[in-house]
Order: structure tokens, then sequence, then C-alpha cells
């Protein structure tokens, strides 16, 4: 089949844009790699502090220079259960190594939050500027010039996009990216919805609220659900920078331990040294973030991709807009239906076929890239199987040809809708993104007057004094980067959801994030420019009418004009947010940081003497 024309174009817009950039990031990749091993660079002294805990076996495969030396860089922690099952793969890692005549050393290791533990606290404040500290601490963790390709050890939020970042800056490498696998399946997503909304109204307590998250977070792995976490997951399958259908496999399996040690392998092959070296610079480009871009819309994953996927792409000189998405948006169906786009969690997606299914239907309807590079050492047609173990052997094998549950995973041909679950939002407010694969059609179109907010502890006391029983656009401003470092907001949700339950018209209208559980109220998230830079939000006043049609692309507040221009910009005390639990330290980054469309990072823009005059000038401007 051939490359469906809008998302061709698309493409090849991206790459007209980017063309300075790319050609100042490949050529800065190139002035970085260098012929033979990397540690060969190193003096004797250097050499010998690299490797001076190493085991006698070790060292010798160190001093000879002709064998690959791997990075491990991993988020493990045994808080969260996303990353605590990272804790064993660096010994697979460097066994699998040493099979191969190689070694591998852990080179650092990251800081992971939960949003999940963080939501609606202060620690939450940190969450977003997370990604870039990651980013960070992957460069410290590879600086050491010892190594001849990387494993990065990450699965949620932040972590991901920010090892990505990391990984693209050390693009003369070779990586691979190691998932950990979601836990299985709990107590059914909605069922704990529906726990959450009985204790927003005070039908039930505190004892049965957390019995019943309890049971649905309840082992290691990732969370269930079709939030953030497993959106990443599936995007860096979609790059074909994770081996085909490894994104959900449980951890602690069999299964998942041969493929992380075929993950090491894979480095292993992919080094300079092999002579069939595939660096991170050459297998990402333009096309790879397409079908990353399009996986997403495809399965209705999280919005907050929006934002790490536009930093993703600057990393490696690609840049990408909210236009891009939208765009992509209008050709590219809904073929899942996954917690809180419907019922089903990440594992039901997993049995009816999963990433194997959805990678043939997309190559086949022409909607992504099937020729780029991968870390399997073949195009994506490889992506269509999925991994078995026979008489205990790793092998791939076809996946199933027809979707095992189309509740859950549907074909081109049948889509749930005809495009994708995210629009851009254009209007006198600002840009922002909404995304609509969960609400039903009657509820996305919402035109109501405002309750307008500073702050979303203020929400509770208004839903509880009933002065929310009425349509509502619900307004929480000075919520974006620069403000409070962006908090997601779903402590809102259950009132939200009680509310739109009740039969009103109900909508968010935000400059935070709401991200990826955003479910069914329809959510205008990451509004630019944010109000604490003087953004349109800043001039509503309580009881305005605002209309938000994602059917139209339309975010408006309907006052005339000369009223609007006249209204000066509201302030707000924000100093509470700047200090405790170390925000003060973030002091730089709020002052740094980028608005949303622009990717919400702190790096005010990799390569930015490329970018045409005017991008630059924003680039600085921003730092």
């Amino acid at each position: 089949m051939s490359l469906n024309q809008t998302v061709a174009s698309v493409t090849q817009r991206i790459e007209e844009r980017s063309r300075p950039r790319r050609a100042l990031y490949e050529q800065h990749m190139q002035e970085q790699q260098r012929r033979g091993v990397h540690r060969a660079e190193l003096s004797c002294g250097n050499l010998a502090h690299g490797f001076a805990a190493c085991g006698s076996g070790d060292k010798d495969r160190l001093k000879l220079m002709n064998s690959a030396n791997l990075a491990i860089v991993s988020s493990y922690n045994d808080m969260l259960s996303a990353h605590q099952p990272f804790e064993t793969f660096p010994a697979t890692i460097k066994e699998a190594a040493r099979q191969m005549g190689s070694t591998a050393q852990f080179a650092g290791g990251v800081p992971a939050m939960c949003d999940g533990v963080t939501q609606g606290q202060p620690g939450m404040e940190l969450s977003l500027f997370s990604r870039d500290v990651i980013a960070m601490s992957t460069a410290v963790a590879l600086s050491h010039n010892m190594f001849d390709a990387a494993l990065f050890l990450g699965i949620c939020d932040k972590i991901v996009p920010g090892l990505f970042i990391g990984a693209a800056r050390f693009g003369h490498l070779p990586a691979v990216f190691v998932p950990g696998g979601p836990m299985k399946s709990g107590l059914p997503n909605d069922e704990k919805s529906r726990v959450r909304q009985l204790y927003a109204e005070g039908k039930v307590g505190r004892e049965e609220l957390l019995e019943a998250e309890s049971q649905s977070y309840h082992s290691p792995g990732t969370c269930t659900f079709y939030g953030t976490a497993n959106s990443n997951q599936l995007m860096m399958e979609m790059m074909g920078l994770h081996l085909p259908g490894a994104s959900f496999v449980n951890p602690g399996t069999p299964l998942r331990e041969a493929l992380t040690r075929y993950a090491t392998e894979q480095a292993i092959r992919h080094a300079e040294s092999t002579g069939n070296y595939r660096p991170f610079y050459k297998q990402i480009d333009a096309r790879a973030i397409v079908n990353a871009m399009v996986g997403l819309l495809v399965s209705g994953g999280s919005t907050n991709h929006t934002m790490h996927l536009v930093a993703m792409a600057g990393a490696a000189g690609i840049t990408i807009t909210w236009d891009d998405f939208a765009e992509l948006s209008s050709v590219v169906p809904s073929l899942t239906r996954i917690y809180p786009n419907g019922k089903a969690d990440i594992n039901h997606f997993q049995a009816a076929g999963g990433m194997s299914f959805l990678f043939r239907e997309l190559i086949d309807a022409g909607l992504i890239h099937a020729d780029i590079p991968t870390v399997f050492g073949t195009d994506m047609h490889a992506y269509t199987q999925e991994p078995f173990l026979e008489d205990g052997e790793l092998v791939w094998r076809e996946g199933p040809g027809a979707s095992l549950d189309e509740d859950v995973l549907r074909p081109v041909a049948n889509p749930f809708a005809a495009t994708g679950g995210l629009a851009v939002l254009d209007g006198n407010l600002g840009r922002g993104v909404i995304k609509i694969s969960a609400v039903k059609p009657e509820n996305r179109v919402v035109e109501a007057p405002i309750r307008l907010f500073d702050d979303q502890n203020q929400l509770k006391a208004a839903f509880e004094a009933g002065e929310l029983d009425r349509d509502v656009v619900v307004v929480v401003r000075f919520q974006g980067p620069r403000a409070n470092g962006m908090p997601e907001l779903h402590k809102l949700t259950p009132y939200l959801g009680v509310l739109q339950d009740r039969g009103f018209k109900v909508a968010l209208v935000t400059d935070g994030r709401m991200s990826g559980a955003s479910g069914k109220v329809p959510a205008a998230i990451h509004v630019t420019p944010e109000a604490v830079d003087g953004g349109p939000l800043a001039k509503l006043r309580d009881g305005d009418v605002i209309r938000l049609d994602p059917d139209n692309g339309e975010l408006r507040a309907l006052v005339g004009d000369a009223e609007w221009q006249a209204r000066d910009n509201a302030t707000a005390d924000l100093d509470h947010h700047h200090h405790g639990l170390g925000r003060e330290l973030f002091a730089g980054f709020r002052a740094l940081v980028g608005g949303a469309e622009d990717g919400a990072s702190v790096f005010g823009g990799f390569d930015a003497q490329a970018l045409e005059p005017t991008q630059a000038s924003r680039v600085e401007q921003d730092a």
C-alpha cells in the first residue's frame, strides 16, 4: 500500500521545516562519532578509573578495545510499581553481554517520580520538570565516553521522554529502549472510577476508596490504564526503538527476561565495532517521529505527548507543531478502546491482537512509514510479528490477522471513529489541545458561563456548596509551566464527572494538564500563552460565557471585542507554589521554560542557530 497522502505531506512539511536544524544535529552527531571503540579515546588513567570496579574478565575485554561496552541507564526504584521490575535487569544484561564476548556497565540512574503518587500534592509541580532533569541525568551517565551503545530502562510519564532526549544528544551511540511491562489486570478501571466519584459525593468513605485503589494498583508493573506510561511504550515501538511486541509483556515472566537478553544482543550487534553500525541519529528521523504521532492518535493516547513529542523531536533536530498533530488526526482512525477511552485495560489490548495487529493495519493502510530502520535490524514489517518462547528459545511469529475482540481493537475498515482522538483548539483564549476519544459526541460542544479558579484546591469547596450544579465551564488558570510547573489536575476529574452525570453541560479549560487519563469530560488543556505570561485566560471574569467546540477547533470567550481588548490581565499570588518539597530548587526551570506548544522545555531549543530568525529570536526570548 502506498503511503497515505496526508501522512506523506505532513512528513514532507516537517522535513522541510526542520532541514537547517536537522542538518546541524547530524553534523554534531558525526563530530561526536569516532572510528573504533570510544573508550580508545581515553588516557590510561581515564580508562583505569572507568573499569577499576570490574571483575578481571570484564577488565580484560575493556582493555582489548575489540568488543562493545554497553551503558545501562535505568529509572529503577522500588517505591514505584512500574520501575521496581528493573531491579534485576542489569544482572541479566551483564550476563547476556558477557555471553556475546562484550561487557555492560550500569552507567547511571535517573529519577522516576509518579504522577499517581503526587496527584493533587505539591510534589506534582516538579513532575513536568523531571523530564528535563532526566535528560540531563542521562547525559551525565553517558558523559564518561566509555560506551559503544546504550540500553535505556524506563517506562512512565516523564521518564521515557527524558531518556529519549538524552539518547538523542548522544545520538552517535546505538540505543535500545527496554520496557518493564504492565502489571496484570486488577480491579476494572471503570469500577475504580465509579468508586472515586462516589467518594467525591460523600457516598463512600476513605477506607472503601483506598481498598478500590489498592485492588487496581496491586503489583509490580505499569498501571494498566492507557495513560502516558503505556502511550510511551506504544510510541517507542512505533519508532522501532523497542523489539517487536516487547511493549506489553508482563514483568517477572520468562518471556520478559528473554526479550531483555535479546535487546542486549541487538545493542551489541549495532555497535560500530561490529561493522553493522546503527546509531540513534541514523534511525530516528522525521519519519519515525510521524510514526509515533500516528500511533498516539490511532490509540487515543496521552495528550502529554503534544508537549513531550515536540521536545523529543527537537532534541533530534526535528520541529513539529500542534497543527501537524491536527492534520494527521484528520486521516488517522481510532482503532482502540482502552480505559479511559473504553472499559478494557492494556492487557486486554495485548490479548486482542496488540501491537502486531495494529502494525499490520497501519502498514496495509499506508498510515505509517514502514521503511524506517529499527533496533530489530529490519524495517517495520517485522513488527507485525509477536514474540514467543519455544523450548526456551525466543522466536517471533506472525500476529493474528484479525482482532480477537473488536470491542477493544478494530481494523481500519471498521474503526471506532474515522479520525484520531485529538483536536487542536484556537480562538481569543489562545491555543490548546483536547482529547476527545473518551468524550461522547453529545458532550463535546459546551457553551456555558464560567466559574473561575486560580487553584485546583478551590474547586472542592465550590462543588460541596452546590455552586457548580449548573451548566458550567470550569476555568483553572495560573497552572502553566512558568507559573507552577504545570501539574496535572486529575483531582478535578471526579467532581466534573459527577456534574456531567447529573445532566449538566460541563467542560474544563486550563493552562495546566489533564493528559494521560483524560476522560469523559471535555477538557481544553495546555492553553498557551499561559495566564502568568499575560495569556488570554488572564482576561477572563467570573460569569463570562465560553464556547468550547472541538468539532470546529474553537475555544472562545463570547465577549465583545472592545470590552475584551480593554480588560486588564488578572494576576495571582503564586509564592506558595514556589517553596516546600524542593520546589525552590526549580526556580531556574520556571524562569527558563518555554510554552506548551514548544514542548515546555527548559533547554530553549536545540541547535537554535540553525533555526529561522523568527524562531531563533523566540528561543532566545524563552531562555
